[in-house]
């Protein structure tokens, strides 16, 4: 059971853990190699600005105190004051170290800037606004850093949790898989590391829009548009005008979307033309090659688990009818008729075991055969039992087989195992026992009905904590060739066992 609750997610996830913990370190020794190895870039404007450029003083030994600042305060944030915040542990003191650490960073950062941009304080602004305006974008930086690691910790505990729980959520809500979930975790991640970058908020946004809404639509399609336009008798064609619709009726919220970043109306609308022209251009065609390809891999698949499950069942069957328990009760009845008669019941028993075994060994192979070669069988198996039973009192044998079956085709050796799991388990030569067998059909269906009593076995019996594989095997059979067409009910007590079968032949 999947536990649908944030506080699980809350809980220090080990190899999450770990993994950004090296990720972390590996983006933080790049980073000093890179430091080592850059150019003077910022020459030139302390060359204008008439100060002397020193790379060590003015950018090697400011960055790398930066760097470590960085990756040390990040380790601060994501393994300790983060998680007892969320789980609510020592709320006060983790704000006030919270805010310690937002305070330090920021006057550290604007200390480092004096050496990093001191240009600036020489060529733009005299005077001790230089630093002023140096420290204040010091604090705004240092806000936006911790802005940009909130979100991170939102995308990582909402990612684990959308995937932790996609089964659940899948259930609750069938447009959504865990495809859809990991697809979404991917453009929360990938507008992230836009903002990380820093590139220009035009691209930023672009890209974000277009991305959600190629995403928002392939949702909309895969489970709503391209399902129903498959009922259709031209379903491509009309999935691409319900899109185009979509995608018309989708201009104008995106548009004032839009106008909440760009304050322009030219390049919201013209940004919103762009996005509608690609997603019925490029997305909409994409998803319907998706969905169709997934659709063949789908087809290809349940052939393949349906020739499987029938090579499996077939073969489970067979072994199945290798029936030591049988051939030994069989052996031991005609022996004991030997014993007892030398004549008519002993001939009798072996022509039937003999026209049962011809008939496992030749049309038990065919897929179907005639209803009435397989009531012969069972009519054989239950009267070849009877010379076993028949002399004990306490043993009921009743059945009502119809001797007009109609002229129809069924699987062979279908009907048996149940019959042969009533003698099994139903019979007792000590005690009471019985079973009652019925079996009629229609024109349309059989109906076949076994109803047998239950005896414990003994402990010497090798049997006695073994279930078989004869039921199991006929209810497999039964889905592969019967699937929708057949009604199984079984009905246990600690004293009874009851089997009901409807058939569609």
């Amino acid at each position: 059971m999947h536990d649908m609750t944030l506080d699980h997610h809350f809980a220090k996830p080990l190899q999450t853990s770990k993994i950004e913990f090296w990720v972390a370190t590996a983006i933080f020794v790049f980073s000093i190699f890179s430091l080592s190895t850059s150019h003077d870039s910022y020459r030139w404007d302390f060359e204008d600005a008439g100060i002397g450029y020193r790379f060590y003083k003015h950018h090697f030994w400011p960055q790398l105190i930066r760097y470590t600042l960085l990756y040390l305060g990040f380790l601060l944030l994501n393994y300790r004051i983060i998680p007892s915040l969320m789980q609510k542990v020592r709320v006060p003191l983790y704000s006030l170290l919270l805010l310690g650490l937002y305070l330090t960073y920021s006057l550290v950062s604007g200390v480092l800037d004096t050496y990093t941009k001191s240009y600036l304080i020489n060529w733009y602004y005299p005077g001790e606004q230089d630093y002023d305006l140096i420290f204040q974008d010091s604090f705004r930086h240092t806000l936006f850093l911790l802005l940009l690691v909130g979100i991170y910790t939102f995308i990582k505990y909402s990612g684990l949790y959308l995937l932790s729980n996609a089964t659940a959520i899948s259930a609750r809500y069938r447009f959504i898989n865990r495809e859809t979930l990991t697809a979404f975790i991917i453009w929360m991640v990938s507008v992230f590391l836009l903002m990380v970058f820093n590139l220009d908020q035009d691209i930023t946004v672009t890209l974000g829009i277009l991305s959600l809404s190629a995403l928002m639509l392939y949702c909309g399609a895969y489970y709503f548009l391209i399902p129903n336009a498959l009922k259709s008798k031209r379903p491509l064609r009309k999935y691409l005008l319900v899109s185009l619709v979509v995608v018309i009726v989708a201009y104008l919220p995106v548009a004032f979307l839009l106008l909440l970043f760009f304050h322009d109306e030219d390049n919201a609308f013209g940004l919103s033309f762009f996005n509608s022209l690609f997603q019925l251009v490029v997305t909409a065609p994409f998803v319907w090659f998706l969905f169709k390809r997934q659709m063949k891999g789908r087809e290809e698949m349940f052939v393949l688990k349906k020739e499987l499950g029938t090579t499996s069942a077939n073969l489970d069957f067979l072994r199945s009818q290798i029936n030591p328990h049988f051939l030994f009760n069989a052996l031991n009845t005609l022996y004991g008729t030997a014993l007892q008669e030398n004549s008519e019941r002993t001939a009798q028993g072996i022509q039937m075991l003999g026209d049962m075994m011809r008939f496992m060994l030749h049309e038990n192979h065919q897929q179907k055969i005639l209803l009435s070669r397989e009531v012969e069988y069972i009519r054989n198996y239950i009267d070849l039992q009877l010379l076993r039973t028949s002399s004990s009192p306490n043993i009921t044998i009743e059945t009502k087989i119809a001797d007009e079956v109609s002229n129809k085709h069924i699987a062979p050796m279908l009907l048996i195992p149940f019959i042969e799991n009533a003698f099994k388990h139903g019979i007792s030569l000590q005690h009471k026992s019985w079973i009652r067998i019925s079996l009629h059909s229609d024109p349309n269906k059989l109906y076949f009905d076994v109803y047998n009593s239950k005896q414990r076995k003994s402990e010497q019996d090798p049997e006695k904590d073994k279930s078989g594989i004869g039921l199991k095997n006929v209810k497999q059979r039964l889905d592969l060739l019967y699937p929708d067409r057949h009604e199984l009910i079984i009905r246990e007590t600690p004293e009874e066992f009851f089997v009901h079968l409807t058939l569609q032949l």
